[in-house]
């Protein structure tokens, strides 16, 4: 089990990594700890699909960013509430090692963090980015045996007969069904489905949201006068500036658009935080409504 006073222990103690790969906060009495699982190097055109290719290349420009890729962050996220530890999302796994990603065993490894602990594990959705890493051995060996993974309903559903017809993702359809297949294979006992919400652990809140994909799912965090929300995949660091821009796996773009603009319009009202699977690292933050657009206000690091 962990607690925000472990993970803060010196490095010395911890793993030899130079580059810090978790980041330890508390909401209320709920232990929170972000970690990236690494990063995934794509074609920038992923980012926004319907953009005009000028637009997408001056955004990149303004960040001082190439042109032709773009590496997105992604992160997990473990929470400890009531004598649960819940993981949220699981990563890519290895089974890409193109990618500079999959390193959840190893990180949860050197936060402390034994695999065998986890009492639950909660899926925004079911792309192979949030899903492989339960597919590892280093993991699924560790893991309780029967532990439960909460999914919307809506989710499974859909990947019992997945439709890619409205994507753009470049080829890459079969890999994300196929790692969707083999999790379900595997893990289709251990599924707790649910419709709208569930509570996973006192304070933790799964609310399905559709969008991203059709049983795509936020985790919302409130310890007394405190809250944070995960947002999975709900937005990419560009739908800051513009979130009328179609992410290439967004399973319904314009579904995707409306859910982003409410979550993102709701969360600016409350001035909660939030965490993203797919901000840079450790995605905490705040945004700020600015007419149609928002401004991301990431948080100053607290140690």
């Amino acid at each position: 089990m962990f607690s925000v006073d472990d993970t803060l222990r010196p490095v010395s103690q911890m793993s030899d990594e130079l580059v810090p790969s978790r980041y330890a906060l508390r909401v209320g009495e709920i232990d929170v700890l972000v970690i990236s699982d690494g990063v995934l190097p794509l074609p920038a055109a992923t980012l926004a699909t319907n953009a005009v290719p000028a637009d997408l290349s001056a955004w990149l420009d303004e960040r001082l960013l190439p042109p032709d890729v773009y590496t997105w962050p992604l992160n997990v996220v473990v929470v400890r509430s009531g004598g649960q530890t819940v993981l949220i999302d699981a990563g890519i796994g290895d089974a890409f090692p193109e990618f500079r990603a999959g390193q959840l065993a190893l990180r949860l490894e050197a936060a402390g963090i034994d695999p065998a602990s986890v009492t639950d594990v909660v899926l925004t959705h079911m792309h192979m980015d949030h899903v492989g890493g339960l597919l590892t051995d280093r993991l699924k060996n560790r893991l309780p045996p029967d532990v439960p993974i909460h999914v919307a309903a809506a989710e499974l559903a859909f990947w019992e007969s997945p439709d890619f017809s409205r994507n753009t993702f470049g080829g890459v359809s079969d890999v994300i069904g196929a790692t969707a297949k083999r999790f379900l294979d595997d893990y289709r006992g251990q599924l707790r489905l649910f419709e709208a919400e569930c509570e996973v652990a006192p304070g933790v809140v799964v609310r399905c949201t559709g969008g991203h994909t059709p049983g795509h799912s936020v985790v919302r965090l409130v310890s007394g006068g405190d809250r944070l929300t995960f947002l999975g995949d709900a937005v990419f660091p560009d739908h800051f500036d513009r979130p009328d821009w179609h992410n290439a796996f967004d399973h319904d773009p314009e579904e995707a658009v409306r859910v982003r603009i409410r979550l993102l319009r709701e969360l600016a009202e409350s001035r909660e935080p939030l965490v993203a699977a797919h901000l840079s690292f450790p995605s905490v933050g705040r945004v700020a409504d600015a007419g149609d657009v928002f401004r991301w206000l990431p948080i100053n690091w607290e140690y």
